[in-house]
């Protein structure tokens, strides 16, 4: 599902962001990315959804090379694509389901297709009961299952998700990461950006460990 061959990122001012990383990803594997700030894990999700091209080596996602990739199938690539941040990026002035409902209306789905896959969301996530309200009324939880489900609702084969769990505490963050547990179950490939150790010791997955660019484990 997502395949880093001796990849390497350099910016034109001369950082050397990633440096040989090679790695994969299997079809329903969860995947940790950790390091330091710096050490490279916001640059390796870019170069997943395309935002950057690598200066060396490969990557290759869904089985497409990204280095050639057509600028007119970047769209569809990053469909296939969910995200999670931790800030929720979430639009407070919409109801829940309307936030959901973002990325289908932007492909423009159906509104009865619409309406059946925000609500399919909203139940994987356990929030089908909140789907009217506002995200003001909702705990730090609830509002990241309502980033969760909106970054699934296009029912992407890959789930990335930056510090999903930062401004949380460890009993929503394990209710978090159960949630994307739930997806790895039904074939979703995940991968994981975290500091948290704690969170890193209780969920036993394999973890890529970058250190200034290199990758020192889990490849």
């Amino acid at each position: 599902m997502i395949k880093f061959d001796n990849v390497s990122m350099r910016y034109p001012q001369g950082l050397d962001a990633l440096t040989n990383v090679s790695f994969e990803i299997n079809k329903g594997e969860m995947v940790f990315l950790t390091g330091h700030s710096g050490a490279g894990k916001s640059t390796l999700l870019r170069l997943i959804l395309a935002l950057e091209q690598c200066s060396g080596g490969e990557v290759i996602v869904n089985g497409a090379n990204l280095g050639r990739l057509p600028r007119s199938r970047v769209p569809f690539h990053r469909r296939q694509i969910g995200a999670v941040f931790q800030d929720h990026q979430l639009l407070f002035d919409r109801s829940v389901g309307a936030n959901v409902a973002l990325p289908l209306e932007i492909a423009e789905f159906p509104p009865a297709e619409v309406q059946r896959r925000v609500r399919a969301a909203l139940d994987k996530v356990g929030l089908l009961n909140k789907e009217k309200m506002l995200p003001a009324r909702l705990s730090g939880g609830e509002q990241q299952r309502v980033g969760i489900a909106r970054a699934v609702v296009n029912r992407p084969r890959i789930i990335l998700a930056d510090e999903p769990t930062g401004n949380l505490d460890p009993e929503l963050s394990a209710e978090v990461m159960s949630v994307f547990e739930q997806f790895s179950h039904v074939g979703v490939s995940l991968l994981i950006a975290s500091h948290d150790k704690s969170l890193l010791e209780n969920f036993q997955h394999r973890t890529l460990a970058l250190d200034h660019g290199r990758l020192i484990s889990g490849g």
